[in-house]
């Protein structure tokens, strides 16, 4: 069975690439939250960080993505226990995750 990424993005342009990248590394997205093996997350939106937190206490890997100018949201989501990384970064580090999971 092939792995199951959830996208969290607001962005429906950033969320179809990201999903090509899934697709690409033999997963498949899911709308599942709950039975994901891994949730990629922007780090805008309010709540994010206590749903990093959720997500990694339960033990599914994340990687959170934002802006480069918000240092101090990706700094937040790395001490939640995330992957986080700048939004030029993000599909490569995606790529990268799938491949070793």
């Amino acid at each position: 069975m092939p792995k199951q990424v959830f996208l969290a993005t607001r962005d429906l342009v950033f969320r179809s690439k990201l999903a090509r990248v899934v697709v690409a590394a033999g997963a498949e997205v899911t709308r599942d939250e709950a039975a994901c093996e891994l949730a990629v997350l922007e780090i805008e939106p309010a709540g994010s960080t206590d749903r990093i937190t959720r997500l990694v206490a339960r033990g599914t890997p994340v990687l959170a993505y934002g802006s480069h100018v918000r240092a101090d949201l990706l700094r937040t989501a790395r001490e939640a226990g995330a992957t986080a990384v700048p939004n030029s970064q993000v599909e490569e580090r995606l790529a990268e995750l799938l491949g070793t999971m």
